[in-house]
């Protein structure tokens, strides 16, 4: 049995995690672990203490955003309109966080740091959200009965990949991508 952290241990690492994620996220993955030892105001020694290697504290934030981006996805459900949750999480999940988040978009498309391993859990967790938001979409009507989890989550990484390259087609692209996700 592990002991909970210190409290101030537990300020330390969420943090480094907080920094780390606006790093990855506004700069990429290649932005030395020592950067974001400074930027967060600790040692490097408290941030490999927590994280031992960059892909520790790669996995460890990529599970913190994706974890929050479920829970996001599942309260989307309950806002009163779940058939059209789908299509709010795909345009929001592209357009805003997409947009700035350059280090979630190249975890999302397995680019970068070997993130798999370390975070199979989390995954099945947004594959599983990402079925009930589909799967309320088709029960409402509003989505096509025939697409699949393996679909979507292709078209997410693709909208992901075209935020990165040209934002502009992007937002005209994810116009095209909805209604062609929609029922007739």
């Amino acid at each position: 049995m592990t002991r909970p952290l210190r409290a101030d241990a537990a300020r330390n690492r969420a943090r480094v995690l907080e920094v780390a994620y606006e790093t990855f996220a506004a700069e990429g993955l290649a932005v030395p672990i020592d950067e974001i030892a400074r930027r967060a105001g600790v040692g490097a020694g408290t941030v490999y203490r927590h994280f031992p290697t960059k892909e520790d504290l790669f996995r460890a934030v990529v599970d913190d955003r994706i974890r929050g981006i479920i829970t996001w996805g599942r309260a989307l459900l309950d806002d009163g309109a779940p058939g059209d949750a789908l299509f709010t999480f795909l345009r929001t999940l592209v357009l805003k966080w997409g947009a700035t988040d350059r280090g979630m978009s190249e975890a999302l498309a397995g680019a970068g740091v070997a993130v798999e391993p370390g975070v199979p859990e989390v995954e099945d967790e947004f594959l599983a959200m990402l079925a009930e938001l589909l799967r309320a979409g088709q029960e409402a009507g509003t989505v096509r009965g025939e697409i699949g989890v393996p679909e979507v989550k292709a078209l997410l990484v693709g909208l992901q990949a075209m935020q990165g390259y040209n934002s502009q087609a992007a937002t005209r692209v994810i116009d095209v991508v909805l209604d062609g996700l929609r029922a007739s």
